[in-house]
C-alpha cells in the first residue's frame, strides 16, 4: 500500500472552499477531509465530529500544550487545530488527505510536509466575497465587516501556494481541485509505488 499524500486548501473566509472540499470528497472514496477542533461554537446545522471537533478553550489547550497538534491558529475570535494522530494514521493507511485550514496553518504544515500540495481558492471579487458572506444569514454587519477585511490579508498570502483557483463558477473550480489531485496520484514516483511490477516489466 503507497503512502496518501497531503493536500493542503485555503482560502479566505466566503470563497466557498467548505462547498468545494464537500463535493470533492463525494467524488473521490479515496479523500478523507481532517475533522479540525475548534473552539467556536457551532453554526446552525454543524454536527460535532463531523464538521469539527468542537473542544471548550481548556480541552484545546490541553491537547495542543501535549504537542497533539500538527497546526493550530487563532482566526476570527476562535481557536483552530489539526490532530496529528488522525492526519498520520490516514496517510499510512494509503488514504489522501485533505487540510481545510488558513494560511497561518498552511505555513506550519508546510514545515512538516514539504511534499504536500497547497491550493488557494479566490473569490471572483471582494463584491462576490461581501455577498456570499452577506448571504449567508449568520454573522452581523459588525462580523461580516472584519471577515472582509482580515480576507484582504489573507488572500494576499496567495503566493505561498503550488495551485490558485478561483470560484467564478462552482463546476469550473470543482473540476480545477479534482485536477490537480489527479495529477498528483499520476507522478512517477506515487505510480511507482502502486504499479512497480507493471511498470517494470515494461521498461
Amino acid at each position: 500500500m503507497s503512502q496518501g499524500h497531503l493536500f493542503i486548501i485555503s482560502a479566505a473566509s466566503g470563497a466557498g472552499k467548505t462547498s468545494l472540499v464537500r463535493a470533492m470528497l463525494a467524488q473521490d472514496p479515496v479523500l478523507k477531509l481532517s475533522v479540525s477542533h475548534t473552539t467556536r461554537a457551532p453554526r446552525p446545522g454543524e454536527e460535532d465530529g463531523i464538521h469539527y471537533h468542537f473542544a471548550s478553550e481548556t480541552e484545546f489547550m490541553a491537547i495542543l500544550e501535549a504537542g497533539g497538534f500538527l497546526e493550530s491558529a487563532h482566526v476570527h475570535g476562535a481557536r483552530y487545530g489539526t490532530a496529528q494522530s488522525e492526519v498520520e494514521a490516514s496517510l499510512a493507511g494509503g488514504r489522501d488527505v485533505i487540510l481545510e485550514i488558513d494560511w497561518q496553518g498552511a505555513q506550519q504544515i508546510r514545515k512538516l510536509f514539504p511534499q504536500a500540495t497547497s491550493i488557494f481558492i479566490l473569490p471572483p471579487s471582494i463584491e462576490a466575497l461581501a455577498h456570499r458572506l452577506n448571504s449567508r444569514g449568520q454573522d452581523s454587519e459588525e462580523v461580516i465587516a472584519r471577515r472582509l477585511a482580515a480576507a484582504r490579508e489573507e488572500m494576499r498570502h496567495v503566493h505561498e501556494f503550488d495551485y490558485v483557483t478561483i470560484n467564478d463558477i462552482f463546476d469550473v473550480a470543482l473540476q480545477d481541485l479534482i485536477a490537480i489531485v489527479r495529477a498528483q496520484r499520476l507522478q512517477l514516483a506515487r505510480q511507482m509505488a502502486c504499479h512497480a511490477p507493471l511498470i517494470q516489466s515494461l521498461t
